[in-house]
């Protein structure tokens, strides 16, 4: 059976891991990585290769930066020509990117079977470009692999058939318990400076937080009023250009108790929210690996779609208020004993770890 594999981002690389391995070790099955070039930083996709020991891509396509609508007919046109030069049996689509879409609406139009990785996940937030990718994705897919019961629910209520959809698990989580005793010998803390649970950490890279001006601006003062709280921030390419532009880097890099840093690999990025008293975020990632790892969240959005993480307290939503932030973090670290101790009592709602030998077999069988 060939199978083509559509990667552009790092979480995409980081989902489809334990997959890749597992295909790449069965006789019958050949897998076909094609890289979209959505991310084209190094930091953002190369190194993720080489940490988690993957074969490089068959085919990058090279499409790098430009709008949703540029990015995604560019992808399009791409991947038909690599298809209908070599058709695969199936196409695999992670996430819910530019490249998940764009995988799944070009197998559509070929009438190649896809199969839907993370399929199911809502934040019912149409503004939200993820939100459109995974609608659509999903109801262009014929096998839809759902990480939790919350995700396979929410594909019933659209009236998708429950024979299409097999409820697997997480395979984010998959690769993190692989990959933590690896990121445990991380020595980040070191490197930075930084001592166990005595600091937060703070990622932010989506459009509606760094590209709006005003939003971005309240951050850095939540980030600038929680002093002397020390803060690790690695800075993601976008947010970087966009601090740069509103003349707001230098403010925060005046900030003793501020530490901006290149971004990181998985292996340091899992010890640095392991290691955490709190995580500030606007990464759907990152929501579930401070789950998995029981470090409290504040996620920088007004919604989210992963909710299991929300419903038990250990994830609280805040718009980018800086007063929010700032009262909401406070909060998490008073409490912070509290939600760890929930934490190890909470069942994982999002599977066993064993994720990605359920999507092989599924797509081998061709049910679900």
């Amino acid at each position: 059976m060939h199978v083509s594999l559509v990667l552009g981002t790092r979480p995409q690389i980081i989902k489809s891991a334990p997959f890749i391995h597992l295909a790449n070790r069965d006789k019958h099955v050949h897998l076909q990585i094609i890289h979209t070039g959505q991310h084209y930083d190094y930091e953002m996709t190369k190194i993720f290769f080489e940490e988690l020991v993957l074969p490089d891509p068959a085919a990058n396509l090279g499409v790098g930066n430009g709008s949703h609508a540029e990015q995604t007919a560019k992808m399009m046109i791409r991947l038909e020509k690599a298809w209908v030069e070599k058709r695969p049996d199936k196409v695999l689509v992670p996430g819910d990117t530019n490249s998940t879409l764009a995988g799944a609406l070009t197998a559509a139009k070929l009438t190649i079977p896809v199969a839907h990785m993370e399929a199911g996940a809502r934040s019912y937030d149409m503004e939200m470009p993820e939100e459109i990718n995974r609608r659509l994705t999903d109801h262009c897919s014929t096998q839809l692999f759902t990480p939790t019961d919350n995700c396979s629910r929410n594909l019933l209520k659209e009236g998708i058939d429950k024979k299409a959809i097999c409820q697997t698990g997480d395979t984010m989580y998959d690769v993190l318990l692989q990959q933590l005793p690896k990121a445990e010998k991380a020595t980040i803390l070191e490197d930075v400076g930084l001592e166990e649970k005595m600091y937060a950490l703070a990622t932010m890279h989506r459009p509606e937080n760094v590209d709006d001006h005003l939003k971005l601006q309240n951050i850095v003062e939540a980030l600038v009023k929680l002093a002397p709280l020390t803060i690790v921030f690695p800075v993601h390419p976008r947010t970087q250009k966009q601090l740069e532009t509103l003349k707001l880097y230098d403010k925060i890099a005046k900030q003793k108790h501020i530490k901006t840093i290149k971004p990181v690999g998985y292996h340091e990025t899992l010890k640095l929210i392991e290691n955490a008293l709190v995580v500030m975020t606007d990464s759907g990632g990152v929501q579930k690996e401070a789950f998995w790892l029981k470090t409290p969240c504040v996620t920088i959005r007004k919604n989210t779609e992963w909710t299991e993480t929300t419903r038990v307290g250990a994830n609280c939503l805040t718009e980018a208020s800086a007063e929010k932030i700032v009262n909401t973090v406070k909060r998490m670290i008073q409490h912070e004993d509290q939600i760890r101790t929930m934490l190890e009592k909470t069942e994982n709602p999002f599977g066993d770890g064993h994720a990605s030998k359920r999507i092989l077999a599924a797509l081998k069988s061709g049910l679900t």
